[in-house]
Parts: structure tokens; C-alpha cells; sequence
């Protein structure tokens, strides 16, 4: 029996299995129309909708070790005021993101996959990103069960779109800058990230196949 059909098979089976709950945040006509703002002011697409095609996967960590508090980060439409490192006098859509995993493992879908989410700079319109709870008390404290759902949810992506080559973590997202990849058109508006730890992401790299990291020096 052929490979590619063996991993056809196994990521067939993987998709059936993986279990995601599905916790929608708020996404009416407004946050969707401050998106395709955000997309005209970061990106200069007059975009005549939200959709991407996913190219990268963004690991993150919410920084706060509550799963309740982390998903309350997400729900309002538009950015709060205790964000002035990411509001930079544009219209600004609140932060998103399509998956969040608890410190237990559970899986959650906060949005549409096909959307794009506001979860790294330079990089939303290609990526779909997860969030990790925790990060909170130490940079390095995310847990087994969450690398493990992960690992699934990476899996299952894979399958569902070809079209995915990197799975980086979002301390690296500024590897990609000089890339075609690479959309941000203000050269001012980056913010520091040391999120998730490189520990994890090496543990994570060490689970999976056929993917690229971010193309560091």
C-alpha cells in the first residue's frame, strides 16, 4: 500500500474523530465591514469580502491563564480602549481567532474558518489562527493536553486545505516580512510577541510532517 494513501486514510479517520465545539463570537455586518476596513487600510485590497485562503497556521497563547477571561478577550466587535499597541488611529475590528484551546484540551471554533481573523500582523488575510490558554504566569506553561489538540487541529487542517505550507508560532511572524506573503502596509505598526514559547513549538514541529517552519534567519 502506497504512502500518500495510507496518510489519506489516517487523516480521513483523524477528521471523523477530532472533536470541536463550536463557541461562535459575536460576527455581525458591522465586525465583518471593519474587517474589509482593516483590510483596505493594512493591506490596500478593497476587499468585496472577508474570505482567505489559508497558507499559515499562527500559534498563540491569550496570556491569561483563565479560559472565561481569554474568550472575553474576543467577543466585543471593536478593539477596546486597553489596546493602544494594536490601534494605530485606523477603524479597528477587535482581535480574533478561529480556534482557542483550554488548559484541559478542549477544542473550540470561534468563527467561520473561510473568515479572516485579526490575530497577527502582516499575516491575517493568509492564516488561521489558535489560541492557547495560558501564558499568564509563565511564558512556558501551556500544557500537554493543548499540544496534543494542536497537533489535531493542525491535522485536520492539513486536510482541509492543501493550500497551507507553514505552521508557525506568533513570536516569528516578523520572519515573514520581504515575503509575498507578507501584506502590512504601514512599516511602523509592529508589536513585540514572545508567544507561544519556542519550547512548544519545537514539541509541536516534533509531532508533525510535511509542514515549513517560518523562514527565520
Amino acid at each position: 500500500m502506497h504512502k500518500p494513501f495510507l496518510l489519506l486514510v489516517s487523516l480521513s479517520i483523524l477528521l471523523s474523530a477530532i472533536e470541536i465545539r463550536q463557541t461562535p463570537i459575536k460576527f455581525t455586518k458591522f465586525r465583518y465591514q471593519l474587517t474589509k476596513e482593516y483590510i483596505k487600510t493594512h493591506y490596500g485590497i478593497d476587499a468585496k469580502n472577508i474570505n482567505i485562503t489559508p497558507k499559515i497556521v499562527v500559534v498563540h497563547h491569550t496570556a491569561i491563564d483563565d479560559y472565561k477571561k481569554s474568550l472575553g478577550r474576543f467577543t466585543d466587535e471593536r478593539l477596546p480602549s486597553d489596546r493602544p499597541d494594536l490601534d494605530n488611529g485606523s477603524t479597528s475590528v477587535n482581535v480574533s481567532t478561529h480556534f482557542m484551546v483550554e488548559r484541559d484540551g478542549t477544542i473550540h471554533q470561534l468563527m467561520p474558518l473561510k473568515y479572516m481573523a485579526r490575530h497577527v500582523i502582516g499575516l491575517n488575510y493568509n492564516s488561521i489562527g489558535i489560541e492557547n490558554v495560558g501564558g499568564e504566569n509563565s511564558i512556558d506553561n501551556l500544557t500537554e493536553a493543548q499540544l496534543e489538540a494542536n497537533v489535531e487541529i493542525i491535522k485536520y487542517l492539513q486536510q482541509k486545505y492543501a493550500s497551507i505550507r507553514y505552521v508557525i508560532g506568533h513570536y516569528e511572524y516578523r520572519c515573514f516580512e520581504g515575503d509575498d506573503l507578507w501584506l502590512e502596509k504601514d512599516k511602523g505598526y509592529r508589536t513585540k510577541k514572545d508567544d507561544p514559547s519556542k519550547r512548544f513549538m519545537d514539541d509541536l514541529f516534533g509531532k508533525l510532517d510535511y509542514f515549513t517552519r517560518a523562514p527565520c534567519d
